[in-house]
């Protein structure tokens, strides 16, 4: 642990003084008391939260980045949303007609599409990073829940054709066309996920976890059964596991998709969120304490980056 500390303590010293987008970035966190978006830059492992924020020209009032590290949807301070290409020289920005002010943005899992949250309306845009267009506009039914703006649930495919959503009801599939199926009668706590480039997908209710193949055909479904608290879902990037963060019991569970086996890591945190940052997952945002991150490209699991002085 000491060795760790000397290394982040260095990496530290040394990306405290530029916000460049150059450096090893592992992926980037929305600092809600600054107002500002910050690269995690280093190794998993050995990283640090960057001083210098990423320079979009004008302070944010939220911040969401691709599973790819290529783009971010940003609102400024103003209530304008923007789409910004991240390139290691700095952000570009990638103008889209008609995108609406938004309450929360959702990526598909490779980030290819994304799901615009905003008031009593879904945008669905596809063609990230480069050619962002809005394919379609989705009105679902109403989150009946008081001043609960965002759904239950949502998740979009990656060619952006369908949704998995649920507000205070039943969990449906929204096709972007027009089209909408009901997956389950009664979605309360309810998780669901696409798998990367496809329309596989997977659920989790009542101590079940479903696995679909091609859930907006005609594919089939398994059943695995799990037990612990879900908070967060999602497929890794290969498709070939399904990883479950659990707050209350404060580990993160990974279920092999070929064998069925379940193993679960401890962690000293309660994992909030799953959020796709490259090759790892971040657990939780920015705060007082270190941030977490689940590893899915080596051994390490689960490892820690060390909150910023300043927080």
């Amino acid at each position: 642990m000491k060795s760790l500390s000397l290394v982040c303590l260095a990496l530290s010293t040394a990306y405290s003084q530029t916000g460049s987008l150059a450096k090893p970035a592992i992926g980037f966190v929305f600092d809600s008391s600054a107002r500002a978006l910050r690269p995690v830059q280093g190794l998993p492992g050995a990283a640090v939260v960057a001083t210098a924020p990423v320079d979009f020209g004008f302070v944010l009032s939220s911040a969401h980045v691709a599973p790819r590290l290529d783009s971010a949807f940003v609102m400024a301070a103003d209530g304008s949303p923007h789409l910004f290409r991240l390139w290691p020289a700095g952000p570009v920005e990638r103008p889209v007609e008609k995108l609406a002010s938004f309450v929360h943005i959702v990526y598909s899992p490779s980030g290819t599409a994304a799901a615009v949250v905003s008031a009593g309306r879904i945008q669905v845009i596809k063609g990230l990073p480069d050619y962002p267009v809005v394919s379609g506009t989705v009105s679902p039914r109403a989150n009946p829940r008081n001043r609960r703006p965002i759904p239950d649930t949502l998740a979009v495919s990656d060619d952006g054709a369908y949704l998995l959503y649920a507000a205070g009801g039943p969990l449906e599939l929204l096709g972007v066309a027009g089209d909408s199926r009901q997956i389950v009668e009664a979605a309360p706590a309810t998780l669901a996920a696409f798998a990367p480039g496809s329309r596989d997908a997977a659920l989790i209710q009542a101590g079940k976890i479903r696995i679909f193949n091609d859930i907006a055909g005609a594919g089939t479904s398994r059943t695995v059964d799990f037990t612990g608290s879900p908070n967060a879902l999602a497929f890794s990037p290969d498709a070939r596991r399904l990883y479950i963060a659990s707050a209350a019991g404060r580990s993160v569970a990974t279920l092999d998709l070929t064998s069925n086996e379940t193993t679960s890591m401890a962690c000293d945190c309660a994992p909030s969120a799953l959020v796709p940052m490259g090759s790892v997952f971040r657990l939780n945002e920015l705060g007082n304490g270190p941030l977490w991150l689940l590893d899915t490209a080596g051994d390490r699991g689960l490892v820690f980056v060390p909150a910023p002085a300043s927080n």
